[in-house]
C-alpha cells in the first residue's frame, strides 16, 4: 500500500495553458534555511503514459533559463520545446517507452512559486522571497512526484542547474532514483 503524504493536500489545475498542482496551505515546504513556504504550486508538463507497474517514470530536471516545457512548445511565450532533440518519440527519452515529467524549479517563472506569487499577506513576495537552493527545489519536486503517485523515478536527468537537480536526488533520494545523468553540470 502507498502511503501517499502530499496527494490529498494538491489540486490540479490548468491555466493559460500551463498545469500545475497547488498544494493546501496544511502542506509546508519547508526549506534550507529553515524557514517555510505555503501554499506551493508547481507548474510541470508531462509526456507519455505511466505504465501499470509505475516503473518508467522519468523525471526531466531545467537548467536556469529552462522550464517545464521540455518537448512541447511554451503557450505562454511561444518558444519551442527546449529539448526537442532529447525528449519525445523515437528520441533518447522516448515518449511512446517513459511517462515523462517537467517541473518548472521552485523560484521559477513559469508558474511554480517564486519571488513574483503573492505571499501569505497577499502581496508579492518580490525581495521577501526565502532563499533557496538545490536541496529545496528538490523537495519541492518530489512532493510533486509524491503527489502524481509515483514512489520511484527510473530516470531524474537535467543540463547546468538541472542536472545539479538530478544529482541531489539521487544523494537525497537514493531508494526512489534508479539511475541518474547530469548534462554540462
Amino acid at each position: 500500500m502507498r502511503l501517499m503524504i502530499h496527494a490529498a493536500a494538491a489540486k490540479s489545475q490548468a491555466t493559460g495553458g500551463v498545469r500545475s498542482l497547488a498544494f493546501d496551505a496544511s502542506t509546508l515546504l519547508r526549506l534550507s534555511s529553515g524557514e517555510t513556504l505555503t501554499p506551493l504550486t508547481i507548474a510541470f508538463e508531462s509526456y507519455g503514459a505511466l505504465n501499470a507497474e509505475r516503473s518508467n517514470a522519468v523525471l526531466v530536471c531545467h537548467g536556469l533559463t529552462g522550464d517545464q516545457f521540455v518537448a512541447g512548445p511554451n503557450p505562454v511565450t511561444g518558444k519551442p520545446a527546449w529539448w526537442a532533440r532529447i525528449v519525445g518519440p523515437g528520441r533518447p527519452i522516448d515518449t511512446n517507452r517513459f511517462y515523462v515529467v517537467c517541473a518548472n524549479m521552485l523560484g521559477g517563472s513559469m508558474g511554480t512559486t517564486g519571488p513574483a506569487s503573492l505571499a501569505p499577506d497577499g502581496l508579492p513576495y518580490a525581495l521577501r522571497f526565502a532563499p533557496i537552493n538545490v536541496a529545496d527545489m528538490v523537495r519541492a519536486q518530489a512532493m510533486l512526484i509524491e503527489a502524481l503517485d509515483i514512489e520511484s523515478l527510473f530516470l531524474v536527468i537535467g543540463p547546468g542547474l538541472g542536472g545539479m537537480q538530478a544529482l541531489q536526488w539521487a544523494s537525497a533520494y537514493p531508494r526512489r532514483v534508479f539511475a541518474c545523468a547530469t548534462v554540462a553540470s
